[in-house]
């Protein structure tokens, strides 16, 4: 035992080996001071802290439970799995009411794991759709599961954005789109409005993003994807050969078409590019949308084309509450991100 346990402690050991090992012995009491030790905070070895984490859970170290909170609260469903069983393992140890005892709920994790306990337990979560945090009214929303609890819910939700909350869930559930239309049309329509955002460039992103957006993005977004007209995208092949009977006019002759990640040699994203002398034009695939160098017989050829120029200050405008998942974060894009995205 020894011998194993030092295996979990040596820095140089292989991640994997020492991960493994904390799954097996990570309730073993010596490991606990070393586990709890302010050096352990460095050790940022490809999944060895959450591990810890994990393993503080399991020899019964309360002090751990905001921290696993967190990790349980996490959107890489591999990190929030190793957060859950830390506190399964505290849950087992200590019984739920003391758990919870050690909880924050100014906090928006330690509220998110309330919610998900209660759920558990049979509770109707529905009240949470009015929580401050969006995430944690996210959470409730893809949780909760009688219609009818929804509809006596909208009554007296305290505020719009709860009974958006709630009218997405019904969607989720019935999928009647009259009904969360009378519901979005009762509110106002409101909407995350954004300056220098026109209804084009907004219906584009909208169609392409709103409906498969990550948990942190404003139920405004939401229920404006269900309620709008659907987005009709361009015909690609139409768009490209257009975009190159342009560009030949400006010479010299450009190259052919390329998806973005044959560009990159990896990934894909919503843009076609097109080298071109010295700079390369970017076609997205969201609309009539291109950008590139600002090269003005370029632009001005694609313009007579019926494009649209995307230039830096129409490009950089921050589209918020829009959350996409975009290199390991998802918060939300400038435009030309959006329309011009490409992801490994």
């Amino acid at each position: 035992m020894p011998k194993l346990l030092a295996h979990i402690r040596d820095l140089d050991e292989t991640a994997g080996v020492r991960i493994a090992l904390l799954d097996i012995l990570g309730y073993r009491e010596e490991l606990l001071p070393w586990l709890q030790h302010e050096d352990r905070k460095a050790d940022n070895s490809y999944g060895v802290p959450e591990a810890i984490l994990k393993a503080r859970g399991m020899v019964g170290d309360r002090t751990a439970t905001c921290e696993l909170t967190t990790l349980a609260n996490s959107p890489w469903p591999h990190r929030s799995a190793v957060g859950e069983a830390g506190l399964e393992a505290l849950i087992a140890r200590y019984g739920t009411e003391e758990v919870l005892s050690q909880l924050d709920d100014a906090r928006p994790d330690d509220r998110a794991f309330c919610v998900r306990l209660r759920h558990r337990a049979g509770e109707d979560v529905t009240e949470a759709l009015a929580d401050p945090d969006v995430g944690v009214a996210c959470l409730a929303h893809s949780l909760v599961d009688d219609e009818e609890a929804l509809r006596r819910y909208l009554e007296h939700a305290p505020t719009a954005d709860a009974k958006l909350w709630a009218a997405c869930a019904l969607y989720r559930l019935n999928n009647n789109l009259s009904e969360i239309q009378e519901i979005y049309d009762s509110l106002g329509r409101p909407r995350v409005e954004i300056d220098g955002l026109d209804e084009e460039i907004r219906s584009a992103i909208r169609g392409e993003y709103a409906p498969g957006c990550q948990a942190r993005t404003d139920p405004r977004w939401r229920v404006e994807a269900i309620c709008a007209e659907p987005v009709q995208p361009p015909d690609e092949y139409d768009q490209l050969r257009r975009a190159i009977t342009a560009l030949e006019s400006a010479n010299p002759a450009p190259h052919r078409p390329i998806l973005c990640g044959t560009g990159y040699s990896e990934g894909d994203g919503t843009y076609n590019e097109i080298r071109h002398g010295g700079t390369t034009v970017r076609v997205s695939t969201l609309g009539r949308f291109v950008t590139g160098n600002e090269d003005v017989a370029v632009r001005g050829a694609l313009e007579a084309a019926g494009f649209r120029w995307i230039d830096r200050t129409l490009g950089s405008i921050k589209v918020t509450g829009l959350c996409v998942y975009f290199f390991g974060d998802r918060e939300p894009l400038d435009v030309y991100d959006l329309l011009f995205y490409w992801q490994d």
